[in-house]
């Protein structure tokens, strides 16, 4: 009977342990059960975090690559500007070209209308002059000045423009119109002074030139030339109407000759592009 009983305490108090440890260990095991649970939020809250970056690098993205169309299409619009500006260029440069083309031309079995010979002696250019003075008694007489001094002169910048140096070009024809005001090569030299800034897209200053030509040689066999650059410059100043009236008064003035031609096509472009 104590054996019994004995056995019955053993076993009771080994129950008893036991229950010790469950006791014991429940809230260290609750405990590890929240800890987890703590860190799983942290770690849900970390990944809300990177999908809310990820959401603004997208953006971000998207927005950079508006920048990037706005930019091309900027870019592409500048570079239709630029062609613009070169074709425009090269047809001046091509319609100068021509000119001066139809001047050396002229040289070899006489020059043209308005066209001063560059290797002709200024003694055979003076008639033109006078022809050309009618009302203008110091351009029939002509300057002082030494007639192969003059004419070197003027060789000089005509050399320079037709090598296609307009800087040289301009600034030697300002020149020469300064010292030789009222000489036969004169009306030339203003005009070709007006054509080195007008190919140069100087549009102010190559219509004060041809407009100073007008006003003190009107009757120069260059006048038709010059009054229709007065009209070009002032198309190019977007003085539209000015332009107009001009280019018709071209054609009123001098029918039948080639300035009055070109006139007339441009007046009709003006037409179609307004």
């Amino acid at each position: 009977m104590k054996q019994l009983a004995n056995r019955f305490t053993a076993r009771f108090g080994m129950a008893g342990a036991i229950a010790s440890a469950m006791l014991f260990a429940f809230p260290a095991f609750s405990q590890d059960s929240r800890l987890s649970l703590a860190d799983r939020v942290s770690r849900l809250e970390q990944q809300a975090q990177k999908d809310q970056g990820g959401v603004g690098m997208v953006n971000q993205m998207q927005q950079l690559q508006e920048q990037v169309r706005q930019q091309q299409g900027r870019i592409e619009e500048l570079q239709h500007q630029l062609q613009q500006l070169e074709d425009k260029n090269k047809a001046q440069y091509v319609d100068l070209d021509s000119r001066i083309g139809r001047l050396e031309g002229g040289n070899a079995g006489g020059a043209p209308a308005g066209a001063a010979p560059t290797a002709a002696p200024a003694t055979g250019a003076a008639p033109a002059a006078s022809s050309a003075a009618a009302g203008n008694p110091a351009q029939a007489q002509g300057g002082n000045a030494d007639p192969a001094t003059v004419q070197a002169a003027y060789d000089v910048a005509f050399k320079a423009l037709r090598a296609g140096d307009y800087a040289a070009a301009s600034r030697d024809f300002r020149s020469f119109v300064q010292q030789y005001p009222n000489e036969s090569l004169t009306p030339n030299a203003y005009y070709w002074l007006g054509e080195s800034y007008y190919v140069t897209m100087n549009y102010p200053v190559a219509l004060e030139a041809f407009q100073q030509l007008l006003k003190q040689f009107p009757q120069s066999e260059k006048a038709p030339d010059a009054l229709l650059k007065v009209g070009y410059s002032q198309y190019e100043l977007k003085q539209i109407d000015a332009a107009r009236a001009t280019l018709t008064e071209v054609g009123t003035k001098y029918p039948g000759t080639n300035a009055a031609n070109l006139a007339k096509e441009r007046l009709q472009r003006i037409q179609s592009a307004n």
